[in-house]
């Protein structure tokens, strides 16, 4: 195409940070993994308390993982800062609660990916804690919550269903699993697993 146009590359737009509220400024990829150095994009210098504008004090680093680029599993380091107010003297760090819940090890694109995987994919959880590069009990506590919060907690997930689907099939891998899935046949989607 004679009139095709391109614009500069971006690796945040690429690795869909722009939705964690990151941007990319800098890249490191070791023979096992990418590490991807972000940055949080939104400012958060206002005291939650008093409301008066905070000071920068230092900066942490917080670690997440990512979904897989190119099969390579990905590790974002978040710098974050952390302010203190110049009225009451409270200490807090910038919000990360776009990228990652509180104190969670996968970032939220991450999470989705491990999900869609064990859901729609069939991957297991040693699969696909191999893919984010973190422990088998990570991946599974992370997406049994995540699960339930989209799958299980939600209570319309059965709107306008009108034909179910009921499928008992034996997993093969290390061991026998027997699963167990409830599909929507209007959207094939599954709407229960166990």
């Amino acid at each position: 195409m004679s009139d095709a146009t391109f614009a500069r590359p971006d690796l945040t737009t690429f690795c869909r940070l722009d939705e964690l509220g990151l941007e990319v400024i800098g890249q490191r990829l070791e023979p096992d993994r990418a590490v991807l150095a972000c940055r949080v994009i939104e400012p958060d210098q206002w005291c939650r308390r008093c409301g008066c504008q905070g000071a920068p004090r230092d900066t942490v680093v917080r670690r997440l993982a990512h979904e897989p680029l190119v099969w390579r599993p990905t590790t974002l380091e978040v710098t974050v800062r952390r302010y203190r107010c110049t009225g009451c003297g409270h200490v807090w760090r910038q919000d990360t609660t776009k990228a990652a819940d509180p104190r969670a090890k996968l970032s939220r694109r991450g999470l989705r990916w491990a999900l869609e995987g064990i859901v729609c994919q069939h991957l297991t959880v040693a699969r696909v804690a191999e893919g984010l590069a973190v422990l088998w009990n990570t991946a599974n506590d992370a997406v049994l919550a995540e699960g339930r919060r989209v799958l299980i907690d939600d209570p319309g997930r059965f709107d306008d269903v009108t034909v179910i689907g009921v499928d008992e099939h034996v997993v093969r891998h290390e061991a026998l699993l027997f699963r167990m899935e409830v599909k929507d046949l209007d959207r094939f989607a599954v709407a229960a697993a166990g």
